[in-house]
């Protein structure tokens, strides 16, 4: 079988990463200066690469980011009340092992949706599935899903996701059938899958935007009691982007 034939049988095999990297060794003529053991050692490694970005950047996809960012653009002052070793900690995914959850406060443009996604995008990397939404936007999604039967199979798609990232929470007080949703989801992710949630509302207020009592008693319980807490201060990131400009 000739070069050829071998690349086609890659392509028919959908081994791209592998007919990618021969395509290479024969470009450059490296194949003529590797051992039989180091070339096949080679093309598997490129197979394994190809595969495992590809998979990454579906995650990414999927996860439907509003912005994509990263944690090593976090901005570090004594201001902003962060500090680089509580993100680094972070970084591990411990937390994600443990079904623990990050809740995110601080006023308006201090960096909320940013550090969420950011935490996300990392999350991704190491290979685990993850959703973003805006929080008024989820409880509208669920309760028109309710409306035409589909509700149940929304949630047990959500239900094998490793990290739900709700951002914005409590712009809005939450009505009935938002507060049973958002108890449902925490009862069937407490301490086995893990949330984020932003919030402008510091978490003392969130009993009121919950509304019935007893049910914000058991979400803040499933919420607060399991989790890691970042409080961000200082002026906007809005500002100080304008000002630098």
């Amino acid at each position: 079988m000739n070069n050829q034939e071998t690349m086609e049988k890659m392509k028919q095999l959908k081994l791209h990463g592998m007919r990618q990297s021969f395509q290479n060794m024969l470009d450059t003529g490296s194949i003529h200066d590797l051992e039989n053991d180091e070339m096949i050692a080679h093309l598997i490694e490129a197979e394994y690469d190809a595969r495992y970005n590809k998979r990454i950047h579906t995650l990414i996809g999927k996860a439907n980011f509003r912005m994509i960012a990263h944690l090593e653009e976090v901005k570090y002052d004594s201001s902003r009340n962060i500090s680089k070793k509580q993100i680094l900690k972070l970084c591990d995914l411990n937390w994600l092992l443990k079904g623990e959850n990050i809740i995110i406060s601080g006023a308006t443009g201090t960096g909320k949706s940013f550090l969420c996604c950011a935490i996300g995008l990392k999350t991704c990397m190491m290979g685990y599935k993850v959703s973003y939404f805006s929080a008024n936007k989820f409880f509208g999604q669920l309760k028109y899903e309710k409306s035409c039967g589909n509700y149940y199979k929304s949630v047990g798609r959500l239900s094998k996701t490793d990290l739900i990232i709700l951002d914005d929470f409590g712009l809005d007080i939450l009505d009935k059938d938002s507060r049973l949703i958002l108890f449902e989801i925490l009862e069937d992710r407490n301490e086995k899958k893990s949330m984020i949630i932003t919030s402008q509302i510091p978490i003392e207020n969130w009993y009121d935007i919950i509304g019935d009592k007893t049910i914000a008693d058991a979400v803040c319980d499933r919420i607060i009691s399991n989790s890691h807490q970042i409080n961000l201060g200082g002026d906007t990131m809005r500002k100080i982007k304008i000002d630098k400009s």
